[in-house]
């Protein structure tokens, strides 16, 4: 008697057994999940947006997951000090990154090469937040639009300094194009984020700034700084009365840029869709959402396909910009 059709039915089943036990753990693994803290990183410091974003989500994600989300500010070169750790972080589900635009596309085009890759080295979780970027001046600059602060630095070219958050940052390359349009030349500033930036632009150490509008916003409502134009292509809920650089005489101007999550590539997919659902459900909270709004962020909660798909996106249009530019730093 031909045993063989017997045997390959055997075969299959003792396969079909071995494939579920080696599955088991892993499922078990993500539903056991979290079992410890999870760090959080952030590659700019305390009291700008990225921070301001990480704490939010931080602080409602950990009654939600059982366990402590511990945000870790890893500040310097734009954000690719923590984005470079979190690439290299084990793929257990422990380590995340608030991942931005300026490290994961324009660091990436200004540079030419950085140590991770942003599109293959992550598992995308879910975009956070829209942020755009507000060009501002010190109240002793006699400039009240942007017209008239491009006029001024026609008149004193390379006498007019600005601050951003850092090279690389979505401040610096939103404004680095803007410049480029009006056709002026200024000086620029970097800070090791947001908060350093507008603390000094504040006290009147640099004439204006090109920075996110979350950090500027209360300094902008004390009379503490001027605000000229938003980038992006619609006006700030934050600071309605403030208009686009577009309607300010530079028609078709738009830069913003956005924050979201990443794991490590390779983190068990069943526990980038838990800290998918759990995000998501934080980020709908109205008071999460009145939060970001008031500072000018706008919540844009998705899933990993469609995050994944932007950043690609991002990557590739960022890098047409700074080549077409000439900004690309050799």
């Amino acid at each position: 008697m031909d045993n063989r059709p017997r045997n390959s039915i055997a075969m299959l089943a003792v396969c079909a057994v071995v494939t579920a036990l080696a599955v088991l753990p892993r499922a078990q693994a993500a539903e056991a999940y979290p079992a410890k803290p999870i760090r959080l990183l952030v590659g700019f410091p305390p009291g700008g947006a990225n921070d301001l974003v990480a704490r939010a989500i931080a602080t409602r994600l950990s009654p939600r997951l059982g366990q402590q989300v511990i945000v870790e500010n890893r500040a310097g070169a734009s954000g690719n000090i923590a984005t470079e750790l979190a690439a290299r972080a084990a793929p257990d589900g422990y380590t995340m990154l608030l991942a931005s635009v300026a490290s994961f596309a324009m660091s990436p085009a200004l540079l030419g090469k950085v140590p991770f890759d942003p599109i293959n080295d992550f598992a995308p979780v879910t975009q956070a937040a829209l942020v755009t970027s507000l060009l501002s001046v010190h109240p002793s600059m006699p400039a009240r639009s942007v017209k008239q602060l491009v006029a001024l630095a026609k008149r004193q070219p390379g006498k007019i300094n600005y601050a951003t958050p850092g090279a690389g940052s979505i401040a610096h390359l939103t404004s680095e194009l803007f410049w480029n349009t009006a056709g002026v030349k200024l000086n620029h500033v970097p800070y090791k984020g947001g908060g350093p930036a507008v603390v000094d632009v504040v006290a009147g150490h640099v004439e204006c700034m090109f920075s996110l509008i979350s950090t500027q916003t209360p300094h902008v409502r004390s009379g503490r700084l001027r605000a000229l134009a938003v980038s992006s292509a619609k006006r700030s809920s934050a600071l309605p009365e403030v208009p686009t650089i577009a309607e300010s005489g530079y028609a078709g101007f738009e830069a913003s840029g956005w924050l979201g999550l990443v794991f490590p590539t390779r983190t068990p997919l069943a526990i980038v869709d838990r800290m998918q659902r759990e995000t998501v459900a934080v980020l709908n909270m109205r008071e999460i959402q009145t939060q970001l709004e008031n500072v000018g962020l706008d919540p844009e909660p998705s899933n990993p396909a469609a995050f994944h798909a932007l950043i690609k996106a991002d990557h590739a249009r960022w890098d047409k910009v700074v080549r077409e530019a000439g900004l690309r730093t050799q």
